[in-house]
């Protein structure tokens, strides 16, 4: 059973969300909150598996109160889920650097919310897919953060070669594959990358990536794809982090 709060400020919103989840095997909706300082303390009070913020709400915005749950070591098995009307640049960033497991527009379909969930809840990293070409079309124009760039040296040359392949959309077994390396091997390059960077899943090693220079995004050429992926992202924008 996936346990699930729902946090947003508008009554009608968190109607919808409870009945669609309720509705569904598996899933049980153990809160709800309608602003971010209460969305923390019923995150706090419930323990979930995950939950569903709105960025924009009064009283605490969702990435404070993303950033407030991330830092809590009681929560750390908590996986947000940032959920706006909008696909605005600063918020995707943000989102991600306090901590957020994934990001999603609110008129989603349905049931790739369903899927999203489950894959969040599983340990995965979400982002949708127009989030994704936002993203990755931002850190085009952005040089690299030298500041960002200086955590490079903590890592060792197999970590910096799973990491750039992680960004680049890889999942463990293909990693493995690309590097002639077992999963497991894959997975534990990973783990320890995470855990010198300070990231806390996977979408925040995929910023890390980014913003330090060691993947240099670029727009993909007519008939090609990144390594190992199809051009186009996949339903509801997974990264995979199995087994992690």
């Amino acid at each position: 059973m996936i346990r699930v709060a729902v946090v947003d400020d508008q009554a009608l919103m968190r109607a919808g969300f409870r009945a669609l989840l309720d509705a569904e095997d598996g899933i049980e909706v153990v809160g709800e909150a309608a602003d971010g300082e209460a969305g923390v303390a019923l995150v706090r009070a419930r323990l979930p598996d995950v939950a569903l913020i709105d960025v924009q709400m009064p009283v605490m915005t969702g990435i404070e109160a993303t950033r407030r749950i991330a830092a809590d070591p009681a929560l750390a098995a908590v996986r947000v889920v940032i959920l706006t009307n909008y696909g605005l640049d600063e918020y995707v960033f943000e989102a991600l650097r306090a901590g957020a497991s994934g990001f999603l527009l609110k008129d989603t379909d349905p049931a790739d919310l369903l899927q999203a969930i489950g894959i969040v809840a599983g340990g995965e990293a979400l982002l949708s897919p127009s989030i994704t070409r936002t993203l990755i079309g931002e850190f085009v124009s952005r040089p690299p953060d030298r500041a960002t760039a200086t955590g490079l040296e903590h890592l060792t040359r197999r970590e910096r070669e799973v990491t750039a392949l992680a960004a680049r959309g890889l999942t463990n077994e293909e990693i493995a594959a690309h590097m002639v390396i077992s999963p497991f091997t894959a997975k534990t390059h990973i783990s320890r990358a995470m855990t010198k960077l300070g990231a806390r899943d996977r979408a925040q090693l995929v910023v890390f990536a980014y913003e330090s220079g060691l993947v240099t995004a670029r727009a993909p050429q007519p008939g090609r794809s990144a390594p190992g992926r199809e051009a186009e992202p996949p339903p509801v924008g997974r990264t995979s982090s199995r087994g992690r």
